[in-house]
């Protein structure tokens, strides 16, 4: 079936803004699962908190880039999602509390460089959470995909995947298994949440 928002043309793919801080690694990835059609959706937006490798990345492959500072309200991100016909956000290293206008409740998803509750909060991102991992002695780690709500980490996970903490890690070469979760977890869930798009509300 395919999945279209109110404003899409019938049988066009599901338009996809992706939320970003920073390299943009993870955005590489969903771009090319993209254009592989591992994932049966195109990005659409690119919306980046200031200007970085994201942002650079973006311009020139995505419609729309826009740089929006500091912590954008729920109306504003409302209004912008509805103008690009936005069907699910991914957040995509970006460090700032998103407010999830309540059209979009169940359409923003994060990922997180861990087994979430575990090593979760304000504050607790990129090498921060290796480094929590590694001092508290945990014998595995990995990434977690999950719904976004009005606080950080907190939302209904929806899949992780584990790999192991080895004798000698750093945070460097932690950071670099997880991110090799991070490849394969992503696209997964992406592909599950495009097929359960809950019904639009507060439009």
């Amino acid at each position: 079936m395919t999945l279209t928002s109110p404003a899409n043309a019938p049988g066009s793919v599901p338009n996809l803004a992706v939320m970003v801080s920073g390299s943009g690694r993870t955005l590489e990835n969903i771009l090319a699962r993209c254009d592989s059609g591992d994932i049966p959706a195109r990005v659409a937006l690119v919306i980046a908190s200031q200007e970085c490798r994201g942002a650079e990345l973006a311009r020139g492959r995505v419609p729309a880039v826009l740089l929006m500072p500091g912590e954008v309200s729920a109306p504003a991100l409302h209004d912008v999602l509805r103008t690009h016909q936005i069907d699910l956000v991914l957040l995509a290293g970006y460090l700032r509390l998103v407010q999830i206008p309540d059209a979009f409740r169940g359409r923003v998803l994060n990922i997180h460089p861990a087994l979430l509750p575990l090593h979760g909060g304000p504050g607790m991102h990129g090498r921060r959470v290796h480094e929590a991992v590694l001092a508290s002695g945990d014998r595995q780690s990995g990434c977690t995909v999950h719904f976004c709500d009005d606080t950080y980490d907190t939302g209904k996970i929806i899949l992780q995947h584990a790999c192991p903490v080895q004798p000698g890690d750093t945070p460097e070469t932690l950071a670099s298994r997880v991110f090799l979760a991070e490849l394969e977890a992503y696209p997964r869930a992406i592909r599950w949440a495009l097929g359960n798009l809950p019904p639009r509300s507060g439009v």
